[in-house]
This record gives structure tokens, C-alpha cells and sequence, in this order.
């Protein structure tokens, strides 16, 4: 006798996602994969109640994403009182566009006779471009104003929730001006057309931006009334101070693990960076995979600057002042250039966060292996003789420590102050252990990467080389116990300077 179990299937499992592109006699798959989350339609538990040998394809044209939705089974469960098999139709349809409910072979002919196929480019700008491992990349970028944009995005809409924990669509059908907030990239890979009418663009990820108004009152000035008339001036979105905030960020999974999450967060920073209005970048909501990958990406841009201006740790803040007149505590100012980090930041539109994450792992960058917990240091002796021991490095190392506790303590102060003392040190060694930790494996991933650059650097000149021979002979873990912010939006810059003043 069978069970209600046989006839429950796992979600994501039944779930087949494919990209299609015109083909001679009909459509060619360029790749399948399977979703990595599907709570958002069919559930929290994820499974699929009716059916044996279910399949749910999900198709898409590489270049436009037009979809289409090809259920198939083997058998459908008999309504027996209220227990009856899923309405899959009826559950898919708030989450995938109308048009993609038309039977197979009207999808087929569709992309087979797209006649605007070949000619498809990806709607807005090209920003940025670029080739890994032979194989050639573009990123656009447009406005949701866009129709074309917007369209666009309304196909893609369903990956969200597919690949993106707890992620939310986006609503596009809002005022103009609001739309106008929103930025839209798109990650295409060029392709050889597998058929004369296909097109040469085939979808890779994308990322949403959106612009969050910014008030920066300069405080040198006295406020004012004004007599403005009345009503207002027009003001559009993209000419008011803002922070950039990336909404959604996706590389499909056929792409993954190649970099091209770096291209794209790259390319989203430099335009923050060349637009005046731009304050600062921010992210919302933030994964581990993406925090790792916007640690390492940051890092790299940043760790020129810092080099440049030989940034480091004081490891003698007392020098300046003899033994009686030694201050109680350190000023911050005293152990790390703030006013020159503080312009850095500005510069490069870090978030305060994000930006004291990366010089934290930068300064412990400077501090030998040898002289860190990583590498065996001595952490009772440290304990112990604290600034005053021996070994400069060792003083940089403790003075790194107090500098992230003094960050941590900060940040999670209603929770701790509610410890006694003796647990309070306990719970911020700890959490100063645990960040250390997630900074070493991100060093050690940033590290990797460099070495990988410059072995694929130095095989591309020797395979130059070795053709201009040829020639002349023939003719590339963050996990906290204190519990750390996310972005701090409302942090600005009077908190900025308040922070200047702080003591270790």
C-alpha cells in the first residue's frame, strides 16, 4: 500500500533550469542546472506533493531570458477528500512571467524564428569588458527607466528566488522616478552563434543598484531660511547626494567560481567611484560567499594605497610622552593615521564597515606569520607582557588585538556591558580569535589569487615570447561570537569624526 510519501518529491531536484539559443533545426541547450533554493514557491520544506517522475523545466533564451515553463510526469496523485496533487500551473505562475506558459513547440518556433535574434544586444551601456580563459565577457549597464531594461529584468526575475537566500523580486512597475534610482548590470558572454540567425549573447548574471538620498548638512555653516519659490524645481534621483547600494548580485552557476563575481563588483565601484553624487557603497544584506568575495575584491584595490603610504600600526604610542606624563589610554590616532584613512575611505567611497574590515586585515598582513596566533605565536607571554614586550612585532600584534576589540566593543556595547568584566574579556577574546581566523583565510585566498595572476602572467609573456621566436625563425571567513553590524547606513560623518577620538 502506498503512502503519502511516495508521491512527495524534492523541489530543487525536480526543478530544471536550461539556457537555450537558436540551433540549426531547433533550439540548443548551452546548459542545465538545477536551483539551489525553491522555499519561496513550493514552500519551507521544499517538496513537491502529487506526483512520480516529476520534471519542471524552466527555459530560457540565453541573449533575452525569453521563458518558458515544460512540466512533465510520470503519474498524478488522485484526489481523496482534500488531499489532493500540487497545482503546479497555479503556484508557478505569480513567479514567472505570463508568456512563458505557452505549450513547447509554439516556445521552439519562437526561438527558432526570432528574427531579432542575431542583431540582440544587451539593453543600456557597455561599461565594462573583458577575457578569461579565452573566452570573451561584456558587462551592460541600464537604467530600470529603460523598457528594454526593465523587460529584461522581469524575465530574470524568478532567479532571485531561486538563487538568492531570502532575496526578493523587485517591483518595476513603480513611478518613473523611482525607477530612475535603479541601475540594472548585466554579465553576457559572446558566444559563436551555434546557427547563422542566433545570437552571439549568451546570459552569465547580473547585479540591481539603487541609490539611497544622503543628507550631509555642512555643519561649518549656520542653518538658514531661505524664500525658495514655490513649488520646487524639478529634481531628478541621479542629481541628489547619494549612498549606492547593490541590491542583488547573481553569477548563474555554470559561471561561478571564475571570477566573474569580481568583474562585476568591480565594475559597479568604479562607477561609484567616477560619480560626484556618489557618497559611498554599500550592500545590502550580504551573504558569506559575497562578503568573502567583496572582502578580497576591496582588499585589492585597497592594499596599493595602503602600501603607498606605508600604513601601519605604532608599535610605540608611549614614546612621544615620558613615564609620568603617559596617558591613561591610547589615542587611536596615536597607533594608526586616521585623518590619512579617513581621506582614503572618502576617496574610494568605502563603507565605514567595510573599510575598517580591510585595513584590520591589511595591518595584520604587516605583522610576520610568526608573530600571530596563525603562526604560533606566544599568546600567554603576549598576555602578559602585553606593550611591553621585546619584539616590535609583537607590539604591533597586541596593539592590532586592542584595536579590534576596541571596534567590537563598540559595536555590540548593549550586549556586552550586560556581562561581568571577567566575561566580557573572555567573550571579546574570543571574538577577536574568531575574526583573526576569518582574516587568514581571506589573505590566504587573496594571496592564491595574486600567485595565480602572475603564474597566468608569466605563461602569457612566455608564450609571447616564444611566438616572436617562432616569428623571426618563420616569420590570473567572517564569523563573529560577538555579533557584528551590517552595513551601517546611518553612519556619518560626525560619527566619523567621533570615531577619530576614540581610545583603545
Amino acid at each position: 500500500m502506498e503512502n503519502e510519501g511516495d508521491w512527495s518529491c524534492d523541489a530543487n531536484d525536480a526543478v530544471q533550469i536550461t539556457l537555450v539559443q537558436t540551433g540549426e533545426q531547433k533550439p540548443k541547450t548551452l546548459s542545465s542546472f538545477h536551483p539551489q533554493f525553491t522555499y519561496p514557491i513550493f514552500g519551507d520544506e521544499e517538496r513537491i506533493f502529487g506526483y512520480k517522475g516529476l520534471i519542471i523545466r524552466l527555459r530560457f533564451a540565453a541573449h533575452d531570458l525569453r521563458p518558458h515553463v515544460h512540466i512533465s510526469y510520470d503519474e498524478k496523485f488522485k484526489p481523496v477528500e482534500d488531499t489532493e496533487a500540487l497545482d503546479l500551473l497555479g503556484t508557478l505562475k505569480p513567479w514567472v512571467p505570463e508568456e512563458a506558459f505557452t505549450t513547447l513547440p509554439e516556445y521552439e518556433k519562437a526561438v527558432q524564428e526570432d528574427e531579432d535574434a542575431k542583431n540582440f544586444v544587451p539593453p543600456g551601456k557597455l561599461v565594462h569588458s573583458y577575457v578569461t580563459q579565452d573566452r570573451s565577457y561584456e558587462i551592460w549597464a541600464g537604467s530600470l527607466a529603460d523598457p528594454q531594461v526593465r523587460k529584461l529584468l522581469d524575465r530574470a526575475q524568478v532567479f532571485v528566488s531561486l538563487f538568492i537566500e531570502a532575496g526578493t523580486p523587485l517591483e518595476t512597475d513603480d513611478p518613473e522616478w523611482t525607477l530612475e534610482r535603479w541601475t540594472v548590470y548585466f554579465v553576457y558572454e559572446k558566444v559563436t552563434p551555434p546557427a547563422p540567425t542566433a545570437s552571439q549573447y549568451s546570459i552569465v548574471g547580473y547585479a540591481t543598484t539603487y541609490r539611497w538620498w544622503y543628507y550631509n548638512r555642512d555643519s561649518s555653516q549656520a542653518p538658514t531660511v531661505s524664500q525658495d519659490t514655490f513649488p520646487a524645481p524639478a529634481v531628478r534621483p541621479g542629481e541628489l547626494p547619494s549612498r549606492l547600494r547593490i541590491a542583488q548580485f547573481l553569477i548563474l552557476p555554470p559561471h561561478q567560481s571564475s571570477g566573474h563575481g569580481t568583474h562585476l563588483y568591480t565594475t559597479i565601484h568604479s562607477a561609484c567611484v567616477d560619480d560626484s553624487t556618489i557618497v559611498e557603497l554599500t550592500v545590502e544584506d550580504p551573504n558569506e560567499a559575497f562578503d568573502a568575495l567583496r572582502d578580497t575584491t576591496d582588499y585589492h584595490i585597497l592594499r596599493p594605497e595602503f602600501l603607498k603610504h606605508s600604513v601601519n600600526i605604532n608599535p610605540d604610542p608611549y614614546q612621544a610622552h615620558t613615564k609620568n606624563q603617559r596617558p591613561r589610554l591610547v589615542p587611536t590616532a596615536a597607533l594608526i593615521p586616521t585623518k590619512l584613512l579617513h581621506d582614503i575611505r572618502m576617496s574610494y567611497k568605502i563603507a565605514p564597515t567595510q573599510f575598517a574590515h580591510i585595513l584590520e586585515m591589511f595591518l595584520l598582513s604587516q605583522i610576520p606569520l610568526k608573530n600571530r596566533h596563525a603562526g604560533g605565536a606566544n599568546m600567554a607571554r603576549l598576555l602578559v607582557k602585553k606593550h611591553k614586550t621585546e619584539n616590535p612585532h609583537e607590539r604591533r600584534y597586541y596593539w592590532w588585538r586592542m584595536l579590534i576589540k576596541q571596534r567590537l566593543y563598540k559595536r555590540s556595547r548593549d550586549v556586552l556591558i550586560q556581562l561581568d568584566l571577567t566575561d566580557r574579556i573572555q567573550k571579546l577574546e574570543e571574538t577577536v580569535t574568531n575574526v583573526e581566523e576569518g582574516y587568514e583565510g581571506l589573505l590566504q585566498a587573496f594571496t592564491q589569487r595574486e600567485d595565480d595572476l602572475k603564474a597566468k602572467e608569466d605563461e602569457e609573456a612566455t608564450e609571447l615570447a616564444g611566438s616572436t621566436a617562432l616569428g623571426k625563425d618563420q616569420r590570473v571567513k567572517r564569523k563573529f561570537t560577538v555579533a557584528d553590524e551590517d552595513e551601517d547606513e546611518d553612519e556619518d560623518e560626525s560619527e566619523a569624526a567621533a570615531a577619530k577620538k576614540a581610545k583603545v
